[in-house]
């Protein structure tokens, strides 16, 4: 919680949510429009209000009071609720479907979570966007901070540890979609600058990424940027791209069916 406080006052300087990770939201949820849905772990509402103006009757839940101060604000007309995703105030059978947006690794007890959210919902979906450790390991950001990318690629919980709590708490049937980094995405999250490396070479930039602002030794920022920009300017960063490019995808849709 305190890292959200900390990052949470100017987040959405950089942070906002994607269109194209909002459609495929809305298509992974697959429910009828001004169905009431929970964003678990919802920061400061991006994708929340996202998913409101597209149509559906949201509810945001994050355990941290700085991230919700800054979602009231931008929708003040949302249930913005301040509570832990393994301690949900919520009735059973609440809600149609749940959503989680990159902050699957910030869970302090995914499988207490995974039934909170089994329980609220009324035999709908859970969809986490979120990434696997196998494509992290594949980023290019490894060649210039390697330390910072192993601790958020260690902090990532295994790809099977998750399909087995999900199936755990009752989810059962779980599926993944992968999902390419496109080079007009407007979240600047992690990963986001993969073919705009210039993006993490800019203070504000890395601040409203976690990795960067709580994982990584200023030495290791400092010494990978100055490499970084570098590379830019001899071209070498050219050959460091094509040797990351893979088929497997940047990011991954995981899907849980009630």
């Amino acid at each position: 919680m305190a890292l959200y406080d900390q990052i949470g006052r100017g987040y959405d300087s950089t942070r906002q949510a994607d269109p194209g990770v909002v459609s495929h939201l809305l298509r992974a949820l697959h429910v009828p429009a001004s169905s009431r849905c929970l964003d678990v772990a919802c920061g400061t509402g991006n994708y929340t209000t996202a998913l409101a103006d597209a149509g559906l009757s949201m509810v945001g839940v994050d355990v941290s009071r700085q991230m919700l101060t800054s979602a009231r604000a931008k929708a003040v007309g949302l249930r913005w609720v301040q509570a832990d995703a393994a301690a949900l105030p919520a009735a059973d059978r609440t809600f149609r479907a749940a959503v989680c947006t990159m902050a699957l690794h910030h869970f302090r007890q995914p499988a207490r979570a995974f039934r909170e959210v089994a329980r609220v919902l009324d035999g709908g979906r859970l969809v986490f966007f979120t990434a696997d450790r196998e494509q992290m390991r594949r980023y290019w950001l490894n060649e210039y901070f390697p330390d910072a990318i192993e601790r958020a690629t260690l902090q990532m919980p295994p790809l099977d540890q998750t399909r087995t709590q999900l199936a755990d708490a009752g989810f059962g049937r779980v599926t993944c979609e992968p999902w390419a980094v496109t080079p007009d995405l407007q979240d600047l999250f992690l990963y986001a600058g993969k073919y705009r490396p210039a993006l993490y070479l800019e203070p504000r930039v890395r601040a409203g990424i976690s990795t960067f602002a709580d994982l990584a030794q200023p030495a290791e920022v400092g010494q990978g940027c100055a490499r970084l920009a570098a590379d830019l300017k001899s071209g070498r960063f050219a050959d460091v791209l094509a040797a990351s490019e893979h088929d497997g995808g940047d990011y991954l849709f995981i899907i849980a069916e009630a």
